[in-house]
């Protein structure tokens, strides 16, 4: 546990598969266009997460309960800055996006569904057509959250902030229950969270 915040602390300071029937639907004006010039599978940086974050306690937290998917602490660390990046910027709960990922792929970067959504977050290839560019790669660690992020946050405006609803979309799932309860159970008990 002590090397574990040792860790964390060394690197803050130093530098499944659930799609169904998804199509793209035309996109509010806020979410219309993804500038991405992160287009490598970079993490988010230090600075970025430094500026959406108030400490480092989220980032512990979420490490201890991340470890059975990602045991790497480094690979572990830059994805947790990465999701609390991205899902900040959308304007999402970090944890609920946290649930999507584990419901959606389990935390498996090359995860690929039947239906040919791709990532953790299980973005449909049609998506970069439509919102991104084609240099995008959807296996990318930050294209993907952002797609993801982007994606979740035009379905809660739709749906005007019902999440049952807007889960429900943005897993092809629309009216159905199991995917959209699945995804609160997981962000009511694995990845709950109360700053203190």
């Amino acid at each position: 546990m002590r090397k574990l915040i040792c860790t964390i602390l060394f690197l803050f300071f130093s530098g499944f598969i659930h799609a169904n029937n998804l199509h793209y639907e035309k996109l509010a004006a806020n979410t219309q266009t993804i500038i991405l010039h992160e287009t490598s599978d970079q993490a988010a940086s230090y600075t970025e997460y430094a500026a959406v974050a108030d400490s480092i306690t989220w980032l512990i937290s979420m490490s201890r309960r991340l470890e059975k998917f990602i045991p790497d602490p480094i690979e572990r660390e830059e994805f947790l800055r990465t999701v609390f990046y991205e899902a900040t910027r959308a304007g999402l709960d970090p944890q609920l996006v946290l649930s999507v990922i584990q419901v959606e792929s389990g935390f498996k970067k090359y995860a690929i569904s039947h239906a040919g959504a791709r990532g953790y977050m299980q973005v449909m290839p049609f998506w970069v057509e439509t919102i991104g560019h084609q240099d995008h790669n959807l296996f990318h660690l930050r294209v993907n959250l952002r797609y993801g992020c982007t994606i979740l946050r035009h379905y809660l405006n739709k749906e005007k902030g019902d999440y049952f609803r807007a889960l429900g979309r943005y897993n092809g799932s629309l009216g159905e229950i199991t995917y959209p309860q699945l995804v609160f159970n997981k962000w009511q008990t694995t990845w709950r969270y109360t700053s203190s």
